[in-house]
């Protein structure tokens, strides 16, 4: 009986001391996963725009080494933009921050939950939960000024020249607003109507740039979803276009995001 208690104490014992080795060794994968820090980069752009609008950013990106990627977004569907996306993801050599400004922060929602992304920043973008009517949302805050300068031309919407420079860009220096506007990419109405599915910043770490004189989406629609995601935030005193208008924030804030110092 002494016996079989002295051995079942001793079984006890070592399977209690595996477990711990096998807890520890779990533990330390897991903080190395969280040391890990990410060398890639993908840009994704939103209305009025196209792919260059990060050219800032992606300079200041490489010259802290890192490999930036800008999506060319078709603005055709969200669909569309999701699947332009995953591309880009795919091509990418281990973890991977993405990022989005303005409407493909909806891009970034939905395709954020791809293995290769580590992190997400949404810079002055949208941040729907998995399902919600984001138009829906955005009506319980002040409606900004740039939506009055939304015209169609049969499906392609786009922005008045005016609205462009006043309520887009209205921090930058005019003549590099009218560069910007001349290189405007017109957006399906299909477009609008899409909804994420699923949220990726309900499982991966957040980024949210707030653009505190935005007059194209509410600056306190902004904080709300930043506060809604639990997301490290930053505010800047700038238009919807802070990426172009301040850069060097923006690219603190993701290579933060990336686990590089600024």
């Amino acid at each position: 009986m002494d016996m079989n208690r002295r051995a079942f104490s001793t079984a006890l014992i070592a399977g209690a001391a595996a477990s711990l080795v096998s807890s520890r060794g779990m533990a330390a994968t897991a903080a190395t996963a969280a040391a890990a820090v990410s060398r890639n980069i993908v840009l994704v752009h939103g209305l009025f725009a196209d792919g260059s609008c990060w050219s800032e950013v992606i300079a200041r990106l490489q010259a802290a080494g890192l490999n930036a990627t800008s999506v060319q977004n078709p603005l055709t569907t969200l669909p569309d933009a999701v699947a332009a996306t995953l591309r880009v993801l795919e091509r990418q050599n281990g973890p991977t921050v993405l990022v989005g400004h303005s409407f493909s922060g909806m891009i970034v929602t939905e395709a954020g939950l791809h293995p290769n992304v580590s992190s997400l920043v949404y810079v002055a973008a949208r941040a729907p939960d998995a399902g919600e009517d984001y138009t829906a949302l955005a009506k319980t805050f002040a409606t900004p000024p740039a939506t009055a300068g939304i015209v169609f031309d049969g499906d392609e919407g786009r922005l008045t020249e005016e609205a462009f420079l006043r309520d887009f860009a209205g921090d930058l220096p005019p003549a590099q607003a009218r560069v910007l506007y001349a290189v405007q990419q017109p957006f399906r109405k299909a477009l609008l109507t899409g909804r994420t599915t699923q949220a990726a910043w309900r499982s991966k770490p957040s980024f949210y740039a707030v653009s505190t004189e935005d007059r194209t989406i509410n600056p306190d629609l902004e904080r709300f979803m930043a506060r809604r995601m639990g997301a490290k935030t930053i505010e800047v005193k700038s238009s919807h276009l802070s990426l172009i208008s301040h850069p060097l924030e923006i690219t603190n804030l993701i290579l933060e995001a990336a686990g590089h110092s600024a």
